[in-house]
């Protein structure tokens, strides 16, 4: 196998920056990720939040070239590879390996419901085509089709050095646990909420957490309270965190106010969500977002330990 940064801790899914006409901009990009590992994150994630899915083919190829230079070793890279095909899927894993990438994650197609055998020969294959770990994404919390814990424990019995897990099903917590228990505990799991469930997931045993990039010192200090056991931190942080989340009532709309958050932190130049979006930010949501995310910030900022 394949590995050279281990897969663990904060690990951020960065938001893709567009010039005026929606272009990609690099140059904040790499502004971006120098950005995510000044503030400790254990490495970078391209995946569905960063508009994976509405960049062209040739966009994604390149996206991943840059990022694994831009990377300088700092981390790990995790590459989003699923498409509606299984050869889609092979295609952009070896280019992802090829490019330096650490492990690649892949949800499952999402334009129709395949049988759950055709599923696993979906992820057999990707594995087979490439010598790197595979995270294994059910995202149909917000996007897609549930994946069984019996198909997902089968996967890791067939594969136990080479798959991880990011459960997105709701209910998120019960579930994390079932697959847990289906595994012995021996599977590597990441949360995937933004940090509404990571207090939950991290007292069920998870490997790490996958947020957006946008509150990356907010999610860092979370996570560093979690390890130390520090609970008044934890919750000073985690309910205000848990409010802010509760804002980004679909992908859209996760994705605008993630980027007016980078925007107000002097990282990204515009909010663009390339379209059609379905979600435009009003007046009031701009004055509560600010209102929480000065919350935040004074929450990760006293100094209660």
């Amino acid at each position: 196998m394949m590995k050279k940064q281990e897969l663990k801790g904060v690990l951020p899914v960065f938001q893709m920056p567009y010039d005026d006409r929606e272009n990609i901009d690099f140059s904040i990009l790499e502004k971006e990720i120098d950005w995510l590992y000044e503030n400790e994150c254990g490495g970078i994630v391209f995946a569905l939040a960063s508009e994976i899915l509405r960049l062209t083919e040739i966009e994604r190829k390149k996206v991943v070239e840059k990022i694994c230079k831009f990377n300088n070793d700092r981390g790990c890279v995790i590459v989003s590879v699923g498409g509606e095909s299984t050869f889609q899927a092979i295609d952009f894993s070896k280019h992802a390996q090829d490019s330096g990438a650490d492990a690649v994650m892949a949800i499952p197609p999402i334009s129709n419901s395949c049988p759950e055998e055709q599923v696993k020969r979906y992820y057999e294959d990707i594995l087979s085509s490439i010598q790197i770990p595979l995270v294994v994404q059910d995202a149909s919390g917000y996007l897609g089709n549930s994946m069984s814990i019996e198909l997902q424990s089968n996967l890791f019995n067939d594969f136990p050095e080479r798959i991880l897990f990011k459960p997105e099903s709701n209910p998120i917590g019960p579930r994390l646990s079932e697959l847990r228990d289906a595994t012995n505990g021996n599977a590597p799991i990441f949360e995937g909420s933004g940090g509404i469930s990571l207090v939950d997931s991290f007292k069920r045993g998870i490997k790490g957490t996958m947020p957006g990039s946008d509150l990356i010192d907010i999610i860092v200090a979370l996570w560093k309270a979690l390890q130390e056991g520090n609970n008044s931190r934890i919750y000073n942080i985690s309910f205000p965190l848990s409010s802010f989340i509760s804002i980004l009532t679909s992908l859209d709309a996760f994705l605008t106010i993630e980027k007016y958050i980078l925007v107000k932190r002097g990282i990204f130049k515009n909010n663009i969500v390339r379209k059609p979006c379905n979600y435009k930010l009003d007046p009031e949501t701009i004055s509560e977002v600010d209102l929480i995310f000065s919350k935040l910030i004074e929450a990760i900022d006293s100094d209660d330990e």
